[in-house]
């Protein structure tokens, strides 16, 4: 019997360590939602993949649906956020999002607007101010998700990309604006 194998971009947001040598890895990933993955033998020194599925890693992998849930086939890096990550204001940017990620993603739904979003915001952490960024992202995840309906003034924020242009004029009103409407919703939706 021959599984379907997914090939996609993920985030990694997690990792916990199983038996001896095996991984169990949290992927936020493109074509797949968030979805919990099985790695053998990931910790191993011979292993070809350990460091790729390292926290916070943007990768590429090979995704097998068995029986017993998803497993990693390969992995392929292609940027570790972290170690991008230059100052501790965009390391705490990508933490932030993360557990953001963790907290409102629910299930095997794939969302690509917030996985292009996320990878963005984490590709421009060294260039614009991470409470910036953090605010419009968790903004738009939220209104993504439908936590959040989008008033008049804020509908520029909500085009189909990332509005960096939009941040350098964004005053510090609007951002606490903005921050107060994510935390009432993230409240609101007893997440």
């Amino acid at each position: 019997m021959a599984y379907q194998t997914y090939i996609t971009e993920a985030l990694v947001c997690g990792s916990w360590h199983r038996n001896t040598a095996d991984r169990t890895i949290l992927l936020f990933s493109r074509e797949a939602g968030m979805v919990y993955v099985q790695a053998k033998s990931v910790r191993e020194e011979r292993s070809k993949q350990r460091y790729a599925l390292q926290d916070a890693s943007h990768i590429r992998a090979t995704l097998i649906r068995g029986k017993a849930g998803w497993r990693v086939a390969s992995a392929e890096p292609l940027k570790n956020f972290y170690a991008h990550g230059t100052t501790r204001e965009s390391r705490a940017l990508l933490r932030n999002i993360i557990l953001l990620l963790r907290r409102v993603m629910q299930g095997e739904t794939p969302h690509r607007d917030i996985f292009d979003d996320v990878v963005l915001v984490l590709g421009q952490q060294n260039i614009f101010p991470a409470s910036a960024l953090e605010v419009v992202f968790s903004i738009r995840l939220l209104n993504t998700l439908g936590y959040v309906s989008p008033d008049a003034t804020q509908r520029h924020l909500f085009e189909t990309l990332f509005p960096f242009e939009i941040l350098a004029n964004l005053s510090a009103e609007t951002l606490k604006e903005l921050k107060k409407i994510s935390e009432h919703a993230l409240i609101q939706s007893q997440l």
